[in-house]
């Protein structure tokens, strides 16, 4: 082997491992309870089988989680009938929510979309709601309807001078000020008046006795009293850092400066508004620009921010925007490689606990921020975002921040039988959520739209995110994917491991320089037939393959060099498998 582009042989036999087997079997099953939930809560037209409603709580955004991680699967090998099913039942529920129409909100009057995107809605909902369509990238990214959409969506907020196409502007984003100016934007624009629990509940519905919601709701006063204190959404919050993912895929689309020029900008500006901040990020930011502004002047304020506790059922502090705010700043990371990005989460945490108290001899840390001050301590430290912190640095100090996590002690070789345990968990769970599907009696007209999420099979796919490309476990919030590596089959000129062959990521080692050493095994569980598999760097190419050594040992021949930065094509003979140090320079 003369250079890093030629192609990599592995013939040592190796009798599949218990994991690879397990892989390989989760990646059947979710093919196959797949195309039993989606025949059990689909109309053969994509439309749902359920009630469609407006709202957070039953809404478009639920609808569209039905087929949540079918373009995750399928873009990690998984069978194509599940992009087949995506494509059906997401261009269902766009037509479906097109044509449903409210009439005590006027955010949705004349449709739930408008223009195939949210009429007005927040970033948590949205992100859920559309997370299959963005992984479609991952998939099929010629597609010319998905790049018109991407492109699209991103010019709601991108485009200063209003709507492609339309007469009326779509007046998202104040340039100006680097600001979204409110937290409920979409295709309609922003709303610039306190929302109502109507807004975020919908419409009075037959609730109790017919339907069957979640969370212990029973009537719709319920839902109205979920909201009750989600008034406070004109200004720009740190949710919205979620709305990054929509120029970050126009431009990988079109390679467009100006999408990429967008994200850093506004990214950017959180950096600035944290700072100012002493280190805490704002969750509430006045349409004039200042800190608090759209709250009465307080910084913590504003809809799912630092001060935002409820008596609702199944909550109680929601601060939700520590859900988003991360992943926002490593859409910034991943186009500009430059971790000051990140490192702005780093002084969140560090800032945050350094207020702890202590109470009865042991320390305990704030996780929430109000009227007199900090409070919700407890002994666990504000960790929000800290596992995510720790794989985008891979700093030992932010490994130290991260609470007992079982993935990370895997890494650090310290949880071996992790895999199997993870893998049969992901299993377990498809079967549990299969017999929920078979024992469903609902109809389709006392069928609330959130109903089949939690039995939706294909959210098993984290498992492989995490352990096949050593990928942080994100589930659907509409963001990109973080992982160490990712795979394409040559043979079959698609995304994802091809049939039979399985990885496992054992760890990822930090060495100088901004660079990562990689521990993957790779293994042919088909003992017939030989399979070719290209390994790369990342999800998006974002990590730059140097070198690759096989099996570890001394007399092994490294790889010359890769300067390129090259995916590795590996030929596995049938029944072989070996172990290759990746050596990555990360972020390149």
């Amino acid at each position: 082997m003369s250079t890093a582009s030629q192609q990599i042989v592995i013939a040592t036999p190796m009798p599949a491992p218990y994991w690879a087997l397990l892989e390989r079997q989760l990646l059947r099953d979710i093919g196959t309870a797949a195309e039993e939930f989606y025949a059990t809560y689909f109309y053969g037209d994509g439309f749902q089988r359920c009630v469609p409603r407006w709202g957070a709580l039953d809404g478009a955004d639920d609808a569209a989680e039905n087929v949540a991680g079918f373009t995750d699967c399928y873009a990690l090998g998984g069978t194509p009938r599940l992009l087949e099913l995506f494509r059906a039942g997401f261009e269902g529920h766009i037509r479906q929510y097109t044509r449903a129409k409210t009439e005590e909100t006027d955010l949705a009057r004349d449709g739930m979309y408008y223009r195939e995107f949210p009429t007005c809605f927040d970033w948590v909902h949205n992100g859920e709601g559309y997370h299959a369509l963005f992984q479609q990238g991952l998939c099929e990214p010629w597609d010319t309807s998905y790049r018109a959409r991407m492109l699209r969506f991103a010019d709601f907020y991108v485009r200063s001078d209003g709507e492609r196409g339309a007469s009326q502007p779509v007046a998202n984003y104040d340039r100006e000020h680097r600001l979204i100016r409110s937290v409920m934007t979409g295709s309609r624009g922003p709303l610039l008046r306190k929302a109502t629990p109507v807004d975020w509940a919908g419409d009075w519905f037959e609730c109790e006795g017919r339907f069957v919601p979640n969370r212990s709701h029973r009537t719709y006063d319920d839902y109205l009293a979920h909201y009750e204190s989600s008034t406070d959404v004109v200004g720009d919050s740190p949710i919205n850092l979620g709305a990054a993912v929509l120029p970050f895929h126009a431009y990988m689309l079109s390679g467009d400066d100006r999408y990429r020029e967008w994200v850093l900008e506004y990214a950017g500006a959180w950096i600035e508004r944290t700072a100012e901040n002493g280190g805490v990020i704002p969750s509430n930011v006045g349409l004039d620009g200042t800190i608090g502004g759209g709250a009465g002047g307080r910084w913590y304020g504003g809809v799912w921010g630092w001060s935002q506790t409820d008596l609702v059922p199944d909550y109680s502090h929601r601060a939700f925007f520590t859900s988003m705010a991360p992943y926002g700043f490593a859409t910034a990371l991943l186009l500009s490689g430059e971790q000051r990005y990140v490192d702005v989460w780093r002084e969140v945490i560090d800032s945050v606990n350094a207020n702890s108290l202590v109470r009865g001899g042991r320390t305990v840390y704030p996780h929430m921020h109000g009227d007199d001050g900090w409070y919700a301590y407890s002994e666990e430290p504000f960790d929000a975002g800290a596992l995510e912190l720790f794989y985008w640095s891979l700093r030992r100090d932010d490994r130290e921040r991260v609470s007992a996590h079982p993935w990370v002690a895997y890494l650090s070789g310290q949880n071996p039988s992790y895999p199997e345990t993870r893998l049969l968990s992901a299993l377990g769970e498809i079967q549990q959520r299969m017999e929920g599907v078979r024992a469903d009696s609902m109809t389709a007209d006392t069928r609330l739209s959130e109903n089949p999420n939690g039995l939706n099979p294909a959210e098993a796919v984290w498992a492989l995110v995490e352990l096949s490309m050593g990928g942080i476990a994100t589930r659907h919030r509409g963001i990109p994917w973080h992982v160490c590596v990712r795979y394409f089959d040559p043979e079959m000129l698609r995304p994802g491991l091809p049939d039979g062959v399985a990885a496992l990521v054992e760890s990822i080692t930090p060495v100088d320089g901004g660079a990562a050493e990689v521990a993957l095994t790779l293994v042919n569980t088909d003992t017939v037939r030989a399979h070719t598999v290209i390994v790369q760097g990342g999800a998006y190419r974002e990590h730059s393959i140097q070198s690759v050594a096989v099996g570890g040992s001394p007399a092994d021949l490294p790889a010359a060099p890769n300067d390129g930065g090259e995916p590795i094509p590996v030929y596995l003979q049938p029944g072989a498998g070996g172990r290759l140090q990746l050596r990555m320079k990360r972020y390149t």
